[in-house]
């Protein structure tokens, strides 16, 4: 069976977006370097239009959805569920776009995320009280009433937008030895994954879990898609399953050479210096992976590590508290 997202796919999505979203910065890691033993370098998706790098997969996903419907008298409605930068994102693309959209998330989506949801125009439904429940009632919505559900990790179109990183990652640093992500539902790893394959295949690809919530480290260690228990994390974009045949645990197994795991304590500590030391306020899902990084949880290789910095929609008071304790 063939994969179901190609370099080529990647390489389209890259095309297709471009007009919508500029590339992204690739700058030094400048903090302390006692705890590091090879240059790092940040990619700041946090910097993006809507200050996380799912707007990619967002504009890829809805332009594809516009070349299947071209006839706005009989296109059918848009949904999508999100923790909240998806959403956001999806939001945005659609406004730009001139497409209708419903956004189901859940109530404990970070305000900054659910109030501009509400400003670029999208349906909002926050009832669920997590994601699951957010997906699975987008999933009814559909169901009942006909339209087409663009899922935030499990969809092709979403991934191949979202490898497009990678190729940006590779024209900035040639010589790249490893790249550190979050990973929630695998979307982003899938997508830079196919990418890194095909344009840099010596380069390791490591996703990094919260502690509260490893549904990855759980299919991998099964070897299939494995229901868990999420619990509260800062890393809120990252929480919860991963959905019942998703494309992206095969592309993940096949793709991703490492899942590692963070403390809750750590993944503060990780928001705090990007602070300090890089003038960055990020979310908790965006500092996992250089949590990984600063408690040297990877291990050294050759060439530079390149660490995603994926978004930057925190509530201030979160982020205060975060990094206060």
């Amino acid at each position: 069976m063939p994969p179901v997202v190609t370099p080529l796919d990647i390489d389209a999505a890259r095309r297709r977006i471009a007009p919508f979203v500029p590339p992204t910065p690739l700058v030094a890691w400048m903090g302390d370097d006692r705890d590091l033993s090879s240059p790092v370098w940040l990619k700041l998706e946090a910097v993006n239009h809507t200050h996380s790098f799912k707007v990619r997969g967002a504009f890829h996903a809805l332009l594809r959805f516009l070349e299947t419907y071209p006839n706005e008298a009989t296109r059918p409605p848009l949904v999508t569920a999100s923790a909240g930068n998806h959403g956001r994102a999806m939001a945005y693309a659609a406004e730009r776009l001139g497409v209708p959209v419903t956004v189901f998330t859940p109530a404990t989506a970070p305000r900054a995320k659910r109030d501009a949801i509400r400003r670029h125009g999208a349906i909002l439904d926050d009832a669920a009280p997590d994601y699951d429940e957010a997906e699975q009632r987008a999933r009814a919505w559909v169901g009942a009433r006909g339209g087409v559900f663009i899922s935030p990790y499990n969809h092709p179109d979403v991934i191949a937008g979202a490898g497009t990183v990678a190729l940006e990652i590779v024209e900035a640093c040639p010589d790249v030895g490893t790249v550190v992500l979050p990973i929630g539902g695998g979307g982003l790893a899938s997508g830079v994954g196919v990418a890194l394959r095909a344009a840099a295949p010596g380069c390791r690809l490591v996703a990094v879990e919260a502690a509260a919530s490893t549904p990855f480290t759980a299919a991998l260690a099964r070897g299939a898609i494995t229901p868990i228990v999420a619990g509260f994390t800062l890393a809120d974009g990252l929480a919860g399953n991963i959905e019942p045949g998703a494309i992206t645990f095969p592309l993940v197994q096949r793709v991703v050479d490492e899942v590692v795991v963070v403390t809750e304590p750590s993944l503060r500590d990780a928001m705090r210096r990007l602070a300090s030391d890089a003038h960055l306020i990020v979310e908790g899902s965006a500092a996992v992976a250089m949590a990984a990084v600063l408690t040297g949880r990877i291990q050294p290789r050759s060439g530079p590590t390149v660490v995603v910095v994926t978004g930057a929609n925190v509530d201030l008071e979160t982020w205060l508290e975060a990094v206060a304790r």
